[in-house]
């Protein structure tokens, strides 16, 4: 038996790889010899850069960058197994995390950090950087990332600007001549999965603003300052790109990256699968389980789930979700590849009962989905015996395997192990 696990991770208690042991775990209580292999994955947010450097065998290392405030601070990011390509999640140095509640000043913080981080991706000699959004403490329009990498933004009177977005407003000049030549020969793909233009009632100052702290003066303040900036950028660098899907993206840095890179913007999940060859995974394969954090209608915009569902569903492969709880709207994801659903609860318990012991429930959940399929494997059937001299009916076992119609795969095979 061949089983394909790739869980996002359950964020705030347990990464995609955890989860992946932890599914793997159970299944193996019941399913000694199935041969199962791990694809953790992420959709381009938090975990992005460990499921990528673990799927390819690359490794991981670390940079001294600023935080969104300024501080200095190591924040990893990952060179994948090709030697080439680099994965760095912005949130490891503009992040919203990395601040207190009382630090949260959206007018002030910088993706200045973020753009170091690219940089030193682009001095360890990498043709292809693959950059996660999301998570961000920020609204600068990714004007900080760019001055990292060498752009330079002037107000009236030739002084440079502050960092931050609200001091967009001020700006007057900007001079990308000594913008990093390297980004020329760079295939830079950002994995990107909202739409929101960079300004206006959808822009990243009104939709993402509040959730950082901003005050209803400063979403004011701060889409003007945005507008006023994409206006300017646009003159400098001949893209219009305020209005393009995704440039609201991480408070603006969609739009940075699209002015000032030669970066392409992609649904997360769909790139994430891309790297990691998950199509290849599925050879063979007779179920894939995945998972995440909370499963509920948003799950269907571009959520790790539905993404490795829908390569699943394309070979004829049932897929479980197993999720850390379930909410409004699953039933509309049968439609998009996810079989059954599945809750790691055992019974009522407290959030923080869950998530300090989540990889324990995710195991204990996962013996139990397996427990079941060991019922739908083994079934028997009854059918009458041919003739007139007995009315007997005599078991007789299923001629289909259970879940799938792909030949039947020895439970009893000598294949054994994870990988």
């Amino acid at each position: 038996m061949r089983i394909v696990v790739a869980p996002d991770s359950f964020k705030g208690s347990a990464t995609a790889i955890e989860v992946a042991q932890a599914m793997t775990d159970g299944l193996l209580r019941v399913f000694p010899r199935a041969l199962i292999r791990q694809k953790p994955i992420a959709d381009g947010g938090e975990g992005t850069v460990s499921s990528i450097v673990t799927a390819t065998g690359g490794r991981i290392l670390e940079t001294v960058v600023q935080d969104p405030i300024g501080r200095p601070i190591k924040a990893a990011w990952g060179l994948l197994g090709d030697g080439t390509t680099a994965v760095v999640e912005m949130s490891a140095a503009s992040g919203l995390y990395l601040l207190k509640p009382e630090e949260r000043d959206v007018r002030r913080t910088s993706t200045f950090g973020t753009g170091e981080l690219i940089r030193a991706a682009l001095d360890r000699g990498v043709k292809r950087i693959i950059l996660g959004l999301g998570g961000s403490a920020t609204n600068d329009g990714g004007t900080g990332m760019a001055l990292a990498l060498g752009a330079r933004f002037f107000d009236s009177a030739g002084s440079e600007l502050s960092r931050g977005g609200a001091a967009l407003a001020a700006l007057d000049r900007i001079d990308v001549s000594g913008l990093d030549r390297r980004l020329g020969f760079l295939d830079l793909r950002v994995a990107c999965d909202v739409d929101n233009p960079l300004c206006g009632p959808r822009g990243a100052s009104h939709v993402y603003g509040p959730q950082k702290g901003a005050t209803p003066e400063d979403v004011r303040v701060l889409d003007f300052a945005l507008d006023h900036y994409a206006k300017i950028a646009s003159a400098c660098t001949g893209r219009s790109v305020a209005d393009s899907p995704g440039a609201g993206a991480a408070g603006g840095l969609g739009a940075g990256l699209l002015f000032f890179t030669p970066a392409t913007l992609c649904p997360g999940i769909d790139l994430v699968l891309e790297i990691i060859d998950f199509k290849a995974a599925l050879n063979g394969t007779c179920l894939v389980i995945t998972g995440e954090g909370r499963t509920d209608s948003q799950t269907a915009f571009g959520k790790a789930p539905v993404g490795v569902a829908r390569l699943a569903h394309e070979r004829g492969i049932p897929v479980i979700c197993l999720s850390g709880g379930l909410g409004d709207g699953i039933d509309s994801l049968y439609d998009l590849g996810i079989n059954v659903f599945h809750s790691v609860a055992d019974g009522p318990m407290t959030v923080q009962h869950a998530m300090e012991n989540v990889t324990w429930l995710i195991a204990n959940a996962a013996e139990r989905i397996a427990r079941t399929l060991k019922i739908g494997g083994c079934l028997e059937t009854t059918r009458p015996c041919v003739g007139r001299r007995s009315r007997t009916r005599r078991p007789v076992r299923a001629s289909r395997p259970f879940l799938s119609g792909r030949k039947r795969e020895s439970l009893g095979s000598r294949r054994t192990g994870v990988r």
